[in-house]
C-alpha cells in the first residue's frame, strides 16, 4: 500500500480515506471509471515497472492512458502520450474520436491534445468523415475553427459549424426560414463561442447570399450589414478587427504523413 500512496496522488488520497475493518485492513476501493483489467495493468507497472504496450486491443493502450491520468502518474501519462505519437500514430488513426475525445477532456493531455488537433487541421475534410463530427465539444470545435492553418474553405467551416449547432438543437427543424425568433436565439446562443470565429469577409458574394444570408439573424445587425456593404462596396471595408483569410497550405507536417496517408485512398 505505500508504494501506491508514494506513486499515485490519487490512491493515496483514496486510501487514506477509505474506511477499514477491525483489524485495520481495507475493506475495498472502487475505482468505478477504471477496469480491472486496464487497473492490473496499471499495478503492474506501479510495482514492477512493466508496461505491456504490444496488447492486442490498441484502445486498451488509450485506456491505460485514461486511467494513468486520472490517478495521476505524470510520468506514465508523459511516456504513452511520446509513445503514441512518435511510434503508434496508427493507434491514434484507428480510434481518433476516442483520441481525441480522451485528449480535450484533460490538460494533462496536451500533447496528444496538439498532435489531434493538427490532423484535424490539415485533414479536415477526411476527419469530418471518419468519425461523428457533431460529437465534437465546443471546446474542440473552437480550437479548431480559431486556426489559421485549418485546411478548409471557409464556407465549408460556416456549414459544418452550423451542422454542429443544429445537432446540439435536434427539435430545431434545418430550415432556417422556418425558425421563429427564439429559435434563432437558441442557435446563436450555442453558437456563440463559434460566430466570431468564422471569416465571413473571406466568403465570395455568392457563398454569402446562398449560405449566409438565410441565418443573418445569428450574425446580429450591424454585423449582417457590414458585410453585405463589403459586398456591395468592397472598397467601403475596413480592415480593423477583420480576420485574416486562413493559410492554406501544401506543407503537411512529416509526423502525420504517416497517421492519415491511409485515409487518402478511402
Amino acid at each position: 500500500m505505500n508504494i501506491l500512496c508514494y506513486r499515485s496522488p490519487y490512491l493515496r488520497r483514496i486510501l487514506t480515506s477509505n474506511k477499514r475493518n477491525n483489524y485495520n485492513d481495507l475493506t475495498h476501493i472502487k475505482l468505478s471509471n477504471i477496469s480491472s483489467e486496464i487497473f492490473q495493468i496499471i499495478l503492474e507497472y506501479i510495482y514492477g515497472g512493466i508496461l505491456p504496450l504490444n496488447v492486442n486491443d490498441t484502445s486498451d493502450f488509450l485506456k491505460v492512458l485514461v486511467a494513468a491520468d486520472n490517478l495521476h502518474l505524470k510520468e506514465l501519462v508523459d511516456y504513452l502520450q511520446k509513445y503514441l505519437i512518435e511510434n503508434k500514430p496508427e493507434w491514434i488513426e484507428h480510434h481518433f474520436e476516442f483520441a481525441q475525445q480522451i485528449s480535450s477532456q484533460s490538460n494533462n493531455l496536451l500533447e496528444l491534445q496538439e498532435f489531434c488537433s493538427n490532423i484535424m487541421a490539415q485533414y479536415p475534410e477526411k476527419i469530418f468523415n471518419s468519425f461523428d463530427f457533431i460529437s465534437l465539444s465546443e471546446k474542440s470545435l473552437v480550437s479548431l475553427i480559431k486556426r489559421d492553418d485549418l485546411q478548409m474553405k471557409e464556407v465549408e467551416i460556416w456549414e459544418h459549424v452550423l451542422k454542429w449547432g443544429l445537432a446540439k438543437n435536434p427539435n430545431l427543424i434545418p430550415d432556417p426560414k422556418t425558425w421563429s425568433d427564439d429559435d434563432f436565439k437558441t442557435m446563436k446562443n450555442i453558437l456563440q463561442h463559434c460566430l466570431p470565429l468564422i471569416r465571413f469577409y473571406c466568403l465570395s458574394s455568392r457563398e454569402f447570399s446562398q449560405k449566409v444570408r438565410p441565418y443573418q439573424k445569428l450574425l446580429g445587425q450591424q454585423l449582417y450589414e457590414e458585410l453585405l456593404n463589403s459586398h456591395l462596396d468592397p472598397g467601403s471595408v475596413s480592415n480593423d478587427n477583420i480576420l485574416s483569410p486562413r493559410k492554406i497550405s501544401q506543407i503537411i507536417d512529416i509526423n502525420i504523413i504517416s497517421t492519415v496517408s491511409k485515409w487518402v485512398d478511402k
